[in-house]
């Protein structure tokens, strides 16, 4: 069944991706954000002394409070990409306010967000979640990032009937828990690194042996299920697979153990924090690997600080801004545009933040917008009349195409975005720099091994 589910979706991303390669060399998209102003509901003015009355034939929208609840990571082991997604989150309500609000046929939503540091900690997710809903009184809710802080949210929203959009959440069994409430915009976890198996069958059949070594934790653990039997039905052997403790710093043990097994590839990782220090640590320990592919930390942009340790190292991501979706490529592939362009989502986020957004960012951003285009659709923020047109949603914005699961034992899974692999490589000039390499419609430079 997973093997087929694959041959579909990478039929999906093949489709999108080339579509949204026909933007990349040409002009950014011109069409207006749906959050761009609008014409504000007219306001009745006072009739002239001894003038006839008439009241208005249409009264004007009411304008509305719309509390939106979250947890950040101020603290602990996913204070870094928590901190991007939740700048992407603020930037699209700053987008919303500035155009005036979510407007609807009988009110104009204005975004409020109300938010805790949860600490990267499940009890306090738990407790924080409970405090939004209970004592907040919030309309609508966003997760926290990662799967797990993600789960334990997921399950207080759906016991009290919120809606809530995941932004950093992954894990496919959260997703297949039956929830009624839960929407997914990343793509499950269990698409993560296959892609890269794809990649090494394709472009290098030298490699023969690969090492799958992830953090213990519940997306990177999805992750590696699903890495395990699908490497090994393309022929590869695997020579270990084996897991560390969150919050690991001393990667030398499986470095002690890689160095004689000799794998031309190693897979896994988990979060920022281990990951880096693994790249770092491979480097140190001169780890001969030709190809490592790590989850979640390449793909932020502060991976470079690690310098030449990053070179070679290969991260998938849920978006990039070299793969530049566009209002033509929608048309084109059938689906509906939504939201901002790609540049003009790069250029508010670094006009606000001085910094490059990250897939974390992105993530963030597309989570606002699901709850904006849900009542839009829905013409209401009512709960129920959103997840009626969440449920109904299939279409592209500069995040790439997002469609929702409507089975009901996967009900919110995220099943129309797609991944991307890039790898750091060092241009003409010795700087590190950012390529696509996997899938080959949306590559920006060839595969490099390590060196």
């Amino acid at each position: 069944m997973f093997r087929l589910g694959r041959v579909k979706w990478l039929g999906v991303v093949a489709t999108i991706v080339a579509l949204a390669l026909t933007a990349c060399g040409g002009p950014a998209a011109t069409s207006a954000p749906t959050t761009s102003p609008t014409k504000p509901p007219a306001v009745p003015t006072a009739a002239p002394v001894g003038a006839a009355t008439t009241a208005p034939t249409t009264a004007p929208a009411a304008t509305k409070k719309l509390v939106i609840g979250y947890t950040a990571s101020q603290t602990g082991a996913q204070n870094v990409a928590s901190a991007k997604q939740v700048e992407g989150l603020k930037l699209w309500a700053a987008d919303v306010t500035k155009a005036g609000g979510i407007k609807t046929k009988d009110a104009i939503y204005m975004p409020e967000l109300k938010s805790y540091d949860d600490e990267s900690k499940t009890d306090r997710v738990q407790a924080l979640y409970t405090k939004l809903i209970s004592d907040d009184k919030v309309d609508l809710l966003i997760s926290p990032y990662s799967s797990t802080l993600v789960k334990a949210a997921a399950v207080v929203s759906e016991q009290n009937g919120k809606l809530m959009i995941t932004a950093g959440g992954a894990d496919d069994l959260t997703m297949e828990a039956g929830f009624k409430n839960i929407y997914q915009v990343y793509t499950p976890a269990s698409r993560y690194l296959t892609g890269v198996v794809d990649m090494l069958k394709k472009l290098d059949p030298s490699v023969k042996k690969v090492a799958i070594v992830n953090e213990k934790d519940s997306f990177s653990t999805t992750v590696a299920a699903a890495l395990l039997p699908y490497a090994k039905a393309q022929g590869y052997d695997v020579v270990l697979n084996e897991s560390y403790d969150s919050n690991s710093t001393d990667f030398v043990p499986f470095i002690n153990k890689l160095t004689p097994l000799a794998p031309e590839a190693i897979l896994g990782g988990g979060h920022f924090q281990d990951g880096t220090t693994f790249a770092k640590q491979m480097k140190e320990r001169n780890v001969s690997a030709k190809y490592v592919a790590l989850l979640v930390a390449p793909p932020e942009p502060t991976f470079i600080e690690i310098g030449d340790a990053a070179q070679g190292i290969i991260g998938p991501s849920q978006w990039e801004p070299l793969v530049k979706f566009s209002a033509e490529s929608a048309k084109a592939a059938g689906l509906a545009w939504y939201g901002p362009s790609v540049q003009q989502f790069m250029d508010g986020y670094q006009a606000a933040y001085k910094s490059e957004p990250s897939y974390h960012s992105a993530g963030g951003y597309a989570a606002g917008m699901m709850l904006q285009k849900a009542i839009e659709d829905a013409g209401s923020a009512d709960p129920e009349k959103m997840k009626a047109a969440l449920d109904k949603v299939d279409m592209l914005s500069f995040y790439g195409r997002v469609k929702f699961s409507v089975d009901a034992k996967t009900h919110g899974k995220q099943e129309g975005h797609g991944m991307v692999y890039m790898q750091w490589q060092k241009d003409a000039a010795g700087k590190l720099m950012r390529q696509i390499v996997w899938p080959l419609e949306a590559k920006s430079a060839d595969v490099q091994p390590r060196k």
